[in-house]
């Protein structure tokens, strides 16, 4: 794992505590204004519960018009909507502000920083968020309605959009841009502000997974804003890029699309791979098994990410040599994948291991993260991916990997690093209650999937023929189990530990937790290193 960083309280400095009793701003201004590392990675984890509350009241609309065959609730056209939208705000408005979130919160307490390189643009880049957000839901409300062309806006369909379609471009050029300017302070602060003495192969895992997805961003969003430009100009410039009556190539905006589309499924995991990292060799009380082994897997994987993106694309008519290089290298993705699961096998191997609320969660991650990439090893298989491509198999996969790990990695941080955060400690009890409801009804909703798209149930269908009925139901009401099992968490254990009811929880509340982060007071005081502390680079102590 990373190196034991010790901080005590009794080594900082009088002015520390000084400078604590002033600049703390208050009331709205504190939220309006904040440059603070911490309260805007509180800003960002908020934003993004908000937008994932209003992404998952989609997707039960989704399970609820697909209980039984027929149309119930909805005409296809706003079936449709539903499903376009869902994806668009669950990845863009959910799951990476999350992320983002937890790096603003945790990275500078890591390293030894006072804060984010940039605290105004990091200020910046979050209130960009809000109304694009916005502008996104309220497509809705629109004349024609939301985009209905699915979450990757393929044309010829995003080019016969209502004008939703251009304020969801709109969207996600500000969210887009938002994204570039959260990475570059990531990388600008774990390159230039770590503490004196720690050296990069030293960093916590959370750190390294972070800094590899900050790069990734600047390589890919700028090819996402291009296509989307592309699409926008299409629409009312009189470009023919995707028009195939005046010379252009619908097929080319699936390969600009999917250049992004790809990584950007990486973007959504290799930070909750580095969080994962942490909290297993806290709760087995053990270093992490291969440190080195697991940056260099990593920054494999984010490498081969960007080889990788026609996968998406085997039925278009591509050649068949590209088939094969696509179908390789992505099999080979699975090499430094499967490093990763095993390097946290052998840290779990004969650890002195508890089952704390963090752990159940890293356990549950690794469970539906390896089954979600056994099940990417069969998409990846062109005959079989020709039979299975836009079936509910492929919904069953990515929603394994983006919803159960990204998602299961993100609860059990917060579980994990929460105590520090507000100074209170959660409710065990509940805490696991949340775990097991979670991952029940999760598999409960999406695992029968897999046998609806091998019987050949396509995708982003309102109505199904009688013989998919049974699947479906199940996989409904799991959804909405699981659905209410988030309501749970929020009100049950979020909101207790933000109103500071609990136990007080102490500076080290994991027995087997390492690194900077555990070493200032619970709850972390506002400013927490205005003097980096100065570390042995081999003894990796603090030095005077």
């Amino acid at each position: 794992m990373s190196a034991v960083l010790p901080y005590p309280q009794a080594a900082r400095p009088e002015h520390e505590h000084a400078h604590e009793e002033h600049h703390i701003p208050t009331g709205w201004r504190r939220w309006i204004f904040a440059t603070n590392h911490k309260d805007i990675g509180t800003l960002y984890l908020l934003f993004a519960f908000t937008m994932l509350i209003v992404g998952g009241i989609l997707a039960l609309l989704i399970r609820a018009e697909l209980f039984e065959p027929g149309l119930q609730i909805v005409n296809p056209e706003l079936f449709n909507q539903f499903t376009t939208m869902h994806g668009l705000i669950m990845v863009f408005g959910a799951i990476m502000p999350a992320f983002v979130g937890f790096a603003n919160w945790m990275i500078p307490l890591e390293i030894g920083a006072s804060d984010m390189a940039f605290a105004r643009m990091n200020n910046f880049s979050f209130w960009l968020l809000v109304p694009a957000g916005i502008t996104l839901t309220a497509t809705f409300f629109m004349p024609g309605g939301a985009p209905s062309g699915g979450w990757t806006l393929y044309a010829p369909l995003s080019l016969q959009m209502p004008m939703s379609m251009d304020a969801a471009i709109l969207s996600l050029h500000i969210m887009g841009a938002s994204s570039i300017m959260g990475a570059i302070n990531i990388i600008v602060t774990i390159l230039n502000m770590r503490a004196p003495g720690m050296k990069l192969m030293q960093m916590p895992m959370f750190c390294w997974g972070w800094l590899i997805t900050a790069y990734l961003l600047i390589a890919v969003i700028p090819v996402f804003a291009g296509v989307l430009t592309m699409t926008l100009t299409d629409r009312h410039f009189g470009t023919t890029f995707f028009v195939p009556a005046a010379g252009g190539d619908p097929i080319m905006m699936q390969h600009i699309f999917w250049f992004f589309g790809h990584p950007e499924v990486y973007i959504m995991i290799l930070p909750a791979f580095g969080m994962i990292s942490m909290i297993i060799p806290a709760f087995a009380r053990k270093k992490l098994f291969g440190y080195t082994s697991m940056v260099y897997a990593m920054a494999c994987i984010a490498t081969l990410s960007l080889m990788v993106w026609a996968h998406h694309m085997f039925t278009v008519g591509m050649p068949v040599t590209g088939q094969l290089f696509f179908m390789y290298a992505t099999m080979l993705i699975a090499i430094p994948t499967a490093v990763k699961v095993f390097n946290w096998t052998a840290t779990m191997w004969r650890g002195s291991m508890t089952l704390e609320t963090p752990m159940l969660f890293a356990i549950g991650f690794i469970f539906v993260f390896v089954i979600g990439g056994f099940t990417g090893l069969v998409t990846a298989v062109v005959p079989i991916d020709t039979v299975i491509h836009d079936t509910y198999y492929i919904i069953a996969h990515f929603h394994y990997i983006l919803v159960a790990a990204a998602l299961f990695a993100m609860f059990g941080s917060f579980y994990f690093w929460s105590p520090k955060w507000t100074g209170v400690m959660y409710n065990e009890t509940r805490g696991k209650i949340h775990f097991w409801w979670s991952m029940i009804s999760f598999n409960v909703a999406f695992f029968p999937m897999h046998f609806l798209g091998l019987a050949g149930m396509p995708r982003r269908y309102a109505d199904y023929p009688m013989q998919f009925t049974d699947f479906n139901m199940i996989a409904s009401i799991g959804a909405f189990f699981f659905g209410f099992a988030q309501v749970y968490f929020f009100l049950f254990i979020v909101v207790p530990v933000m109103r500071g009811k609990g136990a007080k929880a102490p500076q080290r509340p994991w027995e087997g937790a390492e690194g900077l982060e555990w070493e200032i007071p619970s709850p972390a005081p506002f400013h927490s290193f205005v003097t980096p502390p100065k570390l042995d680079a081999e003894a990796l102590r603090i030095v005077g």
